[in-house]
């Protein structure tokens, strides 16, 4: 199918979705294996789905944006990072690992819309990397002003500042993966520098879409004390509202022989970020419902639980502490979003 985000360029076509920014000579295919140059043109695989399925919002993880949401999820192929743990790498690296196998089938934006409206759901681009799916977010986003349906990410923020400013507009919420605290460590990881998302980070939230960030705790790379501190410091600098989630490691993939998170590190990981100021610190599963809880930050009420597959219990008042009042930063219902939301 036809892209865009390509320009015209001495020697070719170039390329402005990702920082890579493929120069293409005619039947190139870009670094992310899912964009092609033919003739003139550009096209892209991302605008058909591998998976088209129903979950809920706490799954991607977002835990304080419209608790118990369900979400219409799609999974265009491709990605434009190659990490070695990648418990998705059937979807996530078509075109460059031959185990990937996955043939996209066409979708409709307009009727996948007015499907997740008839549920009074929303509709989630995950599992694969969706910034390579830029188009087909743009098409949602188009049909999903008018019915009330938002558009949400589950991302590795990799996109150029203009792609960036193209789709922040049609997106509800995005939850971005900061996968290393330094360059070295995620292009070794990811073949990828880090810079970019940092900035995506950065340029998401100053535009106003709801940010929540997602650490797997990779071993040699984001799961030592001071690496998760440095990556605690990022975030804590978008705000100490940000919700910070840390994901365990599970042997997969290329990194079968490592040994999973233990609870231990990942408790210690919350208590690296408590210290660096973050107000809400999140551990889906490994740490029981404590770890999924969401407490005011003022009198430590428990204001929101969640079941491990996503069932949410919400106390909350009008984006309030039941008990002291205080307000909980987030987007809790279809209309409007706390002020914490531009703290």
């Amino acid at each position: 199918m036809p892209a865009d985000f390509y320009r015209r360029v001495d020697g070719g076509l170039q390329c402005t979705l990702c920082p890579f920014r493929c120069r293409l000579r005619d039947g190139d295919t870009g670094a992310c294996k899912v964009r092609r140059r033919e003739g003139d043109r550009v096209l892209t695989a991302t605008r058909g789905t591998t998976v088209e399925h129903w979950s809920s919002v706490e799954r991607k993880p977002f835990y304080h944006f419209r608790p118990g949401l369900p979400l219409l999820t799609l999974a265009p192929p491709g990605c434009s990072f190659r990490c070695d743990y990648c418990v998705n790498h059937r979807v996530s690296q078509y075109g460059r690992d031959p185990d990937s196998r996955v043939a996209p089938r066409d979708t409709d934006p307009e009727a996948l819309v007015r499907t997740a409206a008839e549920k009074g759901g929303g509709i989630a681009l995950s599992y694969s990397e969706p910034s390579l799916a830029a188009e087909l977010t743009l098409e949602l986003g188009a049909h999903a002003r008018t019915s009330g349906v938002p558009v949400v990410w589950k991302s590795n923020g990799f996109l150029t500042p203009e792609a960036v400013e193209r789709v922040a507009p049609v997106l509800a919420a995005v939850n971005i993966d900061l996968k290393a605290a330094g360059e070295e460590e995620h292009r070794r990881l990811t073949g990828a520098p880090l810079a970019p998302v940092l900035e995506t980070i950065r340029s998401l939230k100053a535009a106003g879409v709801w940010v929540e960030i997602s650490t797997p705790l990779i071993p040699g790379t984001s799961a030592e004390d001071e690496q998760l501190a440095r990556i605690a410091e990022f975030v804590a600098g978008l705000g100490p509202d940000t919700p910070w989630h840390l994901l365990r490691f599970t042997p997969t993939y290329r990194m079968h022989r490592q040994r999973p998170t233990s609870p231990q590190r990942l408790g210690r990981a919350m208590r690296i970020g408590r210290d660096a100021g973050l107000r809400y610190v999140y551990v889906e599963r490994a740490l029981g419902a404590e770890g999924r809880a969401t407490r005011c930050p003022g009198c430590g009420a428990e204001v929101v639980s969640r079941g491990v597959w996503g069932q949410a219990e919400s106390r909350l008042r009008d984006g309030g502490c039941p008990g002291c009042g205080g307000r909980i930063a987030g987007v809790w219902s279809d209309v409007g979003t706390n002020e914490g939301n531009r703290g």
